[in-house]
């Protein structure tokens, strides 16, 4: 009981956002769910912007094109591509060197919300809750067991990061994904345990990397809009590495 109150701000903050996610995944519609990672998209986009130190405002107004392009076109991975494309040839041309940086916000984390958002209308809203399974399972499952057995540091760049609370959470993410997808009636289980884990070590470096880039901007959290959680990108971490990952061995199996 202690632990709750103790951290009585972010549970509740945690249950609006679960809430509101399986509200979307209840309407279950391709518009909605543009305009619901939309709106994290945005947010999200605009604290790596400020991660990354980049001083021009124009990466917004790509950022909103692609988004837009995003619900018409077919394959939204390849809008990164496109972005990386139109960036390197404005670079060639202007020399415009000090702008180099700009591409960054699209790398991370304009890509991962891209492969959330294809997740969604190439396999349905089944596995973004497959997804959102595995890389909540990984945070708790890293939680609980570091701050139960934990002793060795994972790495350097999240010191409070344990080797034996990540094992934890890839385990109970590995074991509480392969259980959805089985629910899912999904009747190949070599290739549910290997999404389910490969995705949950993902996760575990996707949070990882926000732990990076907030340590290297020299800040504690990337935003303040959730309280108790910190910004979008402290909150999604996990999803933005997980959901390339997902895609990437699903095309490939």
């Amino acid at each position: 009981m202690k632990f709750i109150t103790d951290n009585k701000e972010r549970w509740t903050t945690g249950l609006a956002l679960i809430a509101s996610a399986l509200l979307v995944g209840y309407i279950d519609t391709k518009i909605v769910m543009w305009l619901y990672l939309g709106a994290f998209y945005m947010v999200g986009f605009n604290e790596a912007v400020k991660l990354f130190y980049v001083q021009q405002k124009s990466p917004y107004i790509y950022a909103g094109i692609i988004w837009i392009i995003a619900y018409f076109y077919p394959n939204p991975d390849d809008l990164f591509f496109l972005m990386a494309i139109v960036f390197g040839a404005k670079l060639a041309y202007t020399q415009e060197h000090e702008k180099k940086k700009l591409i960054l916000p699209f790398l991370y984390p304009a890509v991962g919300f891209l492969f959330m958002f294809m997740l969604y209308t190439t396999y349905g809203i089944d596995w973004i809750i497959w997804l959102l399974v595995i890389v909540a399972f990984t945070d708790v499952g890293a939680f609980f067991v570091g701050k139960s057995i934990g002793k060795t540091q994972f790495s350097p760049t999240s010191p409070n990061k344990t080797l034996e609370g990540v094992a934890g959470g890839i385990f109970f993410a590995t074991l509480a994904g392969s259980a959805y997808a089985f629910y899912m009636d999904l009747d190949t289980p070599f290739i549910i345990i290997l999404v389910s884990f490969i995705t949950a070590i993902a996760s575990i470096f996707g949070d990882l990397f926000e732990s990076y880039l907030k340590r290297e901007a020299g800040v504690k959290d990337s935003g303040d809009i959730f309280p108790g959680h910190g910004g979008v990108l402290d909150r999604l971490d996990g999803y933005l590495f997980g959901s390339i990952i997902m895609i990437i061995i699903l095309r490939a199996l």
